[in-house]
């Protein structure tokens, strides 16, 4: 819903097209001047009550890569991320680390079977694996500025889906899925497409109502990452979550007068993505 023209990852044609190269020779190519990397538009949103009639108007101006550049900066952010949740626990033994195995099956000569020196060789059931995985890292670094240009740049490119409304986290005291139902209708969402809500706090009841919707997510900005961004359908902002936005992706960000607060940051937030894969795999699993 929004009145300024921005680009969408699933509308947009930069990102399925490929740039023709320019045919310039070396001293031409050196001469020309580069664009600037980054960009910002601002973009003027609607804030919609709780029952859904628009109140006021919000401006949201975001950093965002340039479209020649926007694809490969998300794409960059998004395999990062999804690279960093393994854990690579996964491991299995070698014929010298299975139990048994110490005396010979039979003696090597006048059997008529083949040679065998232990009953854990890899080549019977319950012996070593060959080449087998073993724990590993496969963590992988990221510049910081990368990762925040990424996720900018994609909450830029979903704009023409986002919706702002104001606070309704007292309207839950009592949750009831059938009314947080009724809200996302309310505000012209299918409950049956995917749906993001970024907000500053998420109140017990609005987590409790919210819960049982498969298709919903909630994030907050300690939880806020680049795929829930991109998989949704539609994402849906408070008005904190809006000046979030507007002071940690915005133009007028400087990042060099809080760098220990950046790294508790980004430490605290990396834990709590882990922690809410975690969770997600235990309900599933109880479930």
């Amino acid at each position: 819903m929004a009145t300024a023209a921005t680009f969408s990852f699933f509308s947009s044609s930069i990102f399925f097209s490929t740039p023709k190269p320019n045919k310039t020779t070396p001293l031409q190519f050196l001469n020309k001047s580069r664009p600037l990397a980054i960009r910002s538009e601002l973009t003027t949103l609607p804030i919609l009550s709780f029952e859904g009639t628009q109140i006021g108007s919000t401006t949201l101006n975001l950093k965002s890569a340039p479209p020649d550049t926007a694809r490969a900066v998300v794409h960059r952010g998004i395999t990062t991320d999804l690279t960093n949740r393994r854990r690579g626990t996964a491991s299995t033994l070698t014929r010298a680390e299975v139990r048994g195995g110490g005396r010979k099956p039979y003696p090597q000569k006048k059997t008529g079977g083949a040679r065998r020196g232990s009953q854990r060789t890899p080549l019977r059931p319950g012996g070593g694996v060959i080449f087998g995985p073993k724990p590993k890292d496969w963590s992988v670094k990221i510049n910081k500025k990368e990762k925040r240009l990424a996720i900018s740049t994609a909450i830029s490119s979903a704009l023409q889906n986002t919706i702002v409304i104001e606070d309704f986290s007292e309207k839950f005291e009592k949750p009831k899925t059938k009314e947080f139902i009724a809200l996302m209708k309310r505000l012209g969402l299918d409950p049956k497409k995917k749906a993001t809500f970024l907000m500053t706090e998420l109140a017990d009841g609005v987590m409790l109502a919210g819960r049982n919707v498969g298709t919903l997510k909630m994030l907050t900005p300690r939880t806020l990452n680049l795929f829930d961004i991109l998989d949704a359908e539609s994402l849906v902002l408070t008005k904190g979550a809006v000046e979030f936005l507007n002071e940690r992706y915005g133009v007028d960000w400087v990042g060099d007068e809080d760098e220990e607060e950046e790294d508790e940051f980004e430490e605290e937030e990396e834990e709590n993505a882990d922690e809410g894969t975690q969770v997600e795999g235990n309900s599933d699993t109880t479930a």
